[in-house]
C-alpha cells in the first residue's frame, strides 16, 4: 500500500457538506468531497467529467489535525442574484463559516503508485488554480510535499509518522481515517460533481488521537 500526505494551510479554509440557502457550514477537517474536487482542479478533470473524477473517488482519505483553528463566520451580503425560476433577487444576505488559521495533513491511501505519483506532479502543476473549500480561500503554504509520496505504507502509519507540520502545545493530534466499519457517517463521497446531476453517497470515519510527532526542521 502507498500513501500520498499533501497539506492544507491557510489563513481561511470552509469545507461544507451541509450548506442549505443563506447557511454555508464549514466541517472541522476537509471533506473528501472538497478534498477530491481540489484534486480535480489541479488535474484538469471537469465537474461535467464523471469517468475522469471515478478513479480518485476509491482512494481511501485520511486527515491529522495539526492546527485544529479557530471557527469563524462572516455576514455575507451579495447583489443581484440569479435565483432557480430565472429571476433576479436584488440582495442575497448569508452566514458563512469558515476555520481560520487551520492545518490539515491530508493523506491518500492506493494501491496504485502510478496514480498518486501522477496526482503529486499535477498538485506541483496544476492545471486550474487550487483554493481551500472556496475560491478566495487560497493555501497559505505549498499543497504538495517534497517527501509526501510515501512508498509501502499505509495511510495510518503515514499519517501517525509524519512529522509535525507546525508547533504543537498539545499532547496529542486527532486523526480522522475512512473506516468501513466507522462509527461516524458523513455525506461527503463524490459521485458527481455535475451540476445537474450532483450526487453524494455516505462514507464512514473513525476518529483516533496520536501523540503529536516532532515538527519538521526548518534550515538554517
Amino acid at each position: 500500500m502507498n500513501t500520498l500526505l499533501i497539506r492544507l494551510s491557510a489563513p481561511m479554509q470552509s469545507w461544507g457538506t451541509q450548506s442549505r440557502f443563506t447557511v454555508r457550514d464549514t466541517g472541522l477537517e476537509p471533506s473528501k468531497s472538497g478534498v477530491l474536487g481540489l484534486l480535480c482542479a489541479a488535474l484538469g478533470i471537469d465537474r461535467e467529467d464523471d469517468a475522469g473524477l471515478q478513479p480518485l473517488t476509491v482512494l481511501r482519505m485520511g486527515v491529522r489535525v495539526d492546527r485544529e483553528g479557530l471557527l469563524r463566520v462572516d455576514y455575507h451580503t451579495a447583489k443581484n442574484v440569479r435565483m432557480a425560476n430565472g429571476k433576479t433577487k436584488d440582495t442575497e444576505l448569508s452566514n458563512r463559516y469558515y476555520l481560520a488559521n487551520s492545518v490539515f495533513l491530508v493523506g491518500l491511501e492506493s494501491e496504485d503508485l502510478a496514480l498518486l505519483e501522477h496526482i503529486q506532479a499535477a498538485l506541483e502543476n496544476p492545471v486550474w488554480a487550487l483554493f481551500l473549500g472556496r475560491k478566495a480561500f487560497v493555501p497559505g503554504d505549498p499543497i504538495p510535499l517534497e517527501d509526501g509520496l510515501r512508498k509501502g505504507e499505509t495511510l495510518e502509519q503515514a499519517l501517525k509518522n509524519y512529522p509535525s507540520l507546525c508547533p504543537s502545545e498539545k499532547e496529542t493530534m486527532r486523526i480522522v481515517l475512512e473506516d468501513n466499519n466507522g462509527p461516524i457517517v458523513r455525506s461527503d463521497q463524490p459521485l458527481s460533481f455535475s451540476r445537474e446531476r450532483r450526487r453524494f453517497a455516505p462514507r464512514r470515519v473513525s476518529v483516533t488521537f496520536y501523540n503529536v510527532p516532532h515538527p519538521i526542521q526548518e534550515a538554517d
